[in-house]
């Protein structure tokens, strides 16, 4: 294992003889308190797959835990994941081989599924690590009873990773509500409420219609105060459902702060940004140009991530900081194709050390062409992690 440094009290993990990356960001960074590792395949050595979903999980996992204990860690000490599948079919299959590899005080957990990722992986695995193992505690809400091998949330100190909230039942509203109500309850057993939010995604499918989640999304925060949050589409979610919320919050209200750039409107669904003591969480931005007339009028994933990558500096650079202080990232592409020229333009805004990195095409392309306002379709989005 090599352990390089990164920047002050950062240093970046790489897996001694594992497969290079297969794009500019780095397989895990330590700051502070935290691990973040990149987004991990289910690539054997050879770079060949296995052929069954428990397989595969397995493999993401021993990926992962390569780079965790490259930092010094176990996987015991991991305390959020997300769980990509290109098959929802071998969910079960997928739980039995998690099981195992956390058989105690498991993650919080978000498990999606998705169109396609890099090198055509059928899995992939992606962790947040604490540092220090007595600083994590399980939180459930009051009678609950493990189905799955998550936690419903999970302290660090102050700080809590709460698992995916799905919704059931045929009709959306209800649904929304109910993915809802089962996140207020276990930010109730962390002794938190809705305020304490920082960042949320909410992961739809085609059976959820944006406009009725975002209705009730709103009630739920203070306008102008809402968490940051990336909104973003899946192929499915687990047991059917349509709507799914996972995301961080933080006990004492002081540590959280919102930022708004101040080209930015306030919103009744996302802040730009929002801090966690240290820690910066933005929201999901795509190439729109703010302000009057704002929307998308690039016709390509290089020039909208360009804009992209200016209205993230704008939330950074509000609250002093800078593309090298960016510890994770999440890059969210509508055609997997466009992987090599994402990857050509992303580099140029990180020299050195980049980023931890999960990439995703989450549904089947759509279709590429402008309206009748010269406006195109969202081509890619980026959300980010900084510390300051």
């Amino acid at each position: 294992m090599s352990l390089s440094s990164f920047a002050a009290e950062k240093k970046i993990i790489t897996p001694a003889g594992g497969r290079a990356p297969v794009g500019p960001y780095s397989p895990g960074i330590l700051v502070g308190d935290y691990l973040y590792v990149s987004g991990q395949g289910a690539a054997k050595p050879d770079g060949t797959f296995h052929e069954t979903t428990g397989q595969q999980v397995q493999q993401s996992l021993d990926n992962v835990k390569a780079i965790v204990e490259g930092a010094g860690l176990t996987m015991e000490h991991v305390v959020y994941a997300h769980l990509y599948l290109k098959n929802m079919a071998g969910y079960e299959d997928a739980n039995r081989v998690w099981a195992k590899g956390f058989p105690k005080d498991p993650p919080a957990r978000a498990t999606l599924g998705v169109a396609k990722m890099p090198t055509d992986t059928p899995v992939e695995v992606t962790v947040v690590a604490v540092r220090d193992l007595a600083k994590k505690k399980v939180v459930a809400p009051p009678g609950y009873v493990a189905k799955e091998p998550v936690s419903p949330g999970v302290m660090v100190g102050d700080r809590l990773y709460f698992s995916g909230s799905l919704g059931s039942g045929s009709d959306p509203a209800q649904q929304v509500q109910l993915a809802f109500d089962r996140m207020s309850a276990t930010l109730k057993a962390a002794g938190m409420d809705f305020r304490h939010v920082v960042f949320v995604n909410p992961y739809l499918t085609d059976q959820m219609p944006q406009d009725v989640m975002n209705k009730i999304y709103a009630k739920q925060f203070e306008f102008g105060n809402t968490p940051a949050r990336a909104t973003i589409k899946v192929a499915s979610l687990p047991q059917g459902a349509a709507i799914e919320f996972t995301g961080v919050a933080i006990r004492d209200l002081a540590k959280r702060v919102a930022v708004r750039p101040k080209n930015m409107a306030p919103s009744a669904t996302a802040s730009p940004c929002v801090f966690a003591d240290d820690t910066f969480f933005c929201s999901a931005k795509s190439g729109f140009i703010p302000g009057p007339q704002s929307g998308i009028y690039a016709s390509t994933v290089k020039e909208q991530l360009r804009q992209t990558m200016r209205n993230l500096l704008d939330g950074l650079e509000e609250a002093g900081l800078k593309f090298s202080d960016v510890v994770a990232t999440n890059v969210y592409l509508d055609d997997m194709n466009d992987f090599a020229e994402m990857n050509k333009t992303y580099a140029e805004y990180f020299s050195g050390a980049p980023p931890t990195r999960t990439t995703v095409q989450q549904v089947t392309p759509g279709e590429r062409k402008a309206n009748d306002r010269d406006r195109w379709p969202t081509l890619e989005q980026i959300s980010l992690i900084a510390v300051k």
